[in-house]
């Protein structure tokens, strides 16, 4: 067993990782250790990710214990990039974490750098185990005498691919900044962001809504340019001791509506079941629109007026807001002749484009009843002839006698559910649905399971729907 983490103090008594834990206790007896928790690793490092999002969008998380931050063009909060990087190991260092930091022109170069104690531009005097190649390519490499990195960037790269690898010359154009990589951060890119800096913290939630509003304006005007609507909105709000709140918002249309906005925003702060505590305050609240739709200028009154939304969509997005996206659903038709496959239920933020329904013709009775089903019920049918229409069924204990009937609509199953005309479960048989109206007036949607004699000897029979 050995140290996989050490404090400042056991480090100042001269433990540290990778020491056997026996050693550690004969050199320090009352040394007190934990198992290492690996997914508990993982949560806080991505916590101190969220909490670098105030310097830059652009982190990136590289376990166990690295965050990779590109700040370029994020400095102009700071007089320059070491500032910049100076109050971050301030913070760090409040919360109780000791960091060793690196500036450099790629991700590599940082990592590097920064793992060997070392500062920019001195990327030469890194070690060849930098490359973080497999051992016996360390051993060759110094074997050879090459024991630093500037020993190999005087070497040539056709020598060094033939010997060790193209790999080997990869990482090294990596870290000596002939090569760049593009870190993947760990939260999307807003195709919008404004943001508020406060000298003094927001003590007061209210004061922290009002920021919110201001700010969505400001985004809403960038989006009028572009012709576009927030659809999903993300809001973090940095405390001044490190801690981070997350808010999002998701509107059924686009939108720009600032009171639309507010009115949501409130709806999702009563539905937190941790309410926002500012604490010691936010030093920096952020508004980002992460996802937009077109929505072009509307007047609709003489006077003026724009973006005007039905009442319905604003209804749809609060009630989504305080009771979850997919807690409200709409029916959209779904490609398919199956009846209970023709619809699905989705969330009514993700409404997408409106599809066409099929509608009867002006006076005709509707194809499909208003209530359906699911799964259809069984009944019994007694009919004149095996094949035919039927006479008179049986459901819920009740006889209802058919009085007029229309059919049948024949609907096959899907050819990928046969094999050899043979059933293949319950949706491999063809169904006869008929149009029913008992002596009473009432309409039922009935099918007969399976064609008498060819694909079963007695077909079941079950109904599907009521009409209105």
């Amino acid at each position: 067993m050995v140290l996989m983490a050490v404090d400042r103090e056991a480090a100042y008594l001269g433990l540290a990782p990778g020491m056997k834990l026996a050693d550690a206790r004969a050199r320090v007896p009352d040394l007190k250790a934990f198992d290492h928790d690996v997914l508990a690793d993982a949560a806080l490092l991505e916590q101190l990710a969220d909490a670098c999002l105030r310097y830059t969008p652009m982190v990136s998380v590289s376990p166990p214990r690295t965050l990779l931050l590109n700040i370029s063009g994020c400095t102009h909060f700071f007089a320059s990039e070491n500032a910049l990087v100076e109050d971050a190991e301030d913070r760090f260092d409040q919360a109780g974490y000791s960091l060793s930091w690196a500036l450099a022109g790629t991700p590599d170069a940082a990592l590097a750098l920064a793992h060997h104690g070392l500062r920019e531009g001195a990327e030469a005097q890194l070690p060849v185990s930098a490359l973080a190649m497999n051992d016996n390519t360390h051993r060759a490499l110094e074997r050879a005498g090459l024991y630093h990195i500037g020993d190999l960037a005087e070497r040539p790269r056709a020598a060094l691919v033939a010997r060790f690898g193209s790999l080997l010359a990869v990482r090294l154009d990596r870290i000596m900044g002939i090569e760049d990589r593009p870190i993947d951060p760990i939260r999307k890119l807003a195709n919008v962001t404004t943001e508020r800096r406060f000298a003094e913290p927001l003590t007061h939630i209210d004061f922290a809504i009002s920021c919110l509003e201001e700010l969505f304006i400001e985004a809403a005007r960038q989006l009028e340019e572009r012709g576009q609507g927030a659809r999903m909105i993300r809001m973090i709000l940095f405390r001044c001791d490190g801690d981070v709140a997350r808010l999002a918002i998701e509107t059924a249309p686009a939108t720009r509506d600032a009171a639309l906005f507010k009115r949501l925003l409130r709806e999702r702060i009563d539905a937190l079941n941790d309410p926002l505590n500012p604490g010691f305050g936010y030093d920096l609240i952020r508004l980002s629109i992460v996802a937009t739709d077109s929505l072009e200028m509307e007047q609709y009154r003489l006077e003026g007026g724009q973006d005007k939304q039905g009442d319905q969509a604003a209804l749809v997005s609060q009630l989504s807001v305080r009771l979850g996206r997919t807690q409200v659903q709409h029916f959209m038709p779904a490609d398919s002749h199956i009846p209970e496959q023709g619809l699905l239920a989705l969330p009514a933020l993700d409404s997408g484009p409106p599809k066409a329904w099929d509608k009867p013709k002006a006076g005709e009775p509707p194809l499909r009843p208003l209530h359906m089903f699911d799964p259809p019920q069984h009944i019994k049918v007694l009919a004149e002839v095996p094949d035919g229409p039927p006479y008179r069924f049986t459901w819920r204990r009740k006889v209802h006698r058919v009085s007029r009937y229309e059919g049948p609509e024949r609907i096959s199953s899907e050819w990928w559910q046969r094999r050899d005309g043979q059933q293949a479960g319950k949706g491999g048989l063809t169904r006869d649905y008929y149009r029913v109206e008992d002596m009473r007036g009432r309409r039922y949607w009935l099918f007969r399971h399976g064609l008498y004699g060819s694909e079963k000897a007695n077909p079941d029979w079950y109904i599907h729907g009521l009409f209105a």
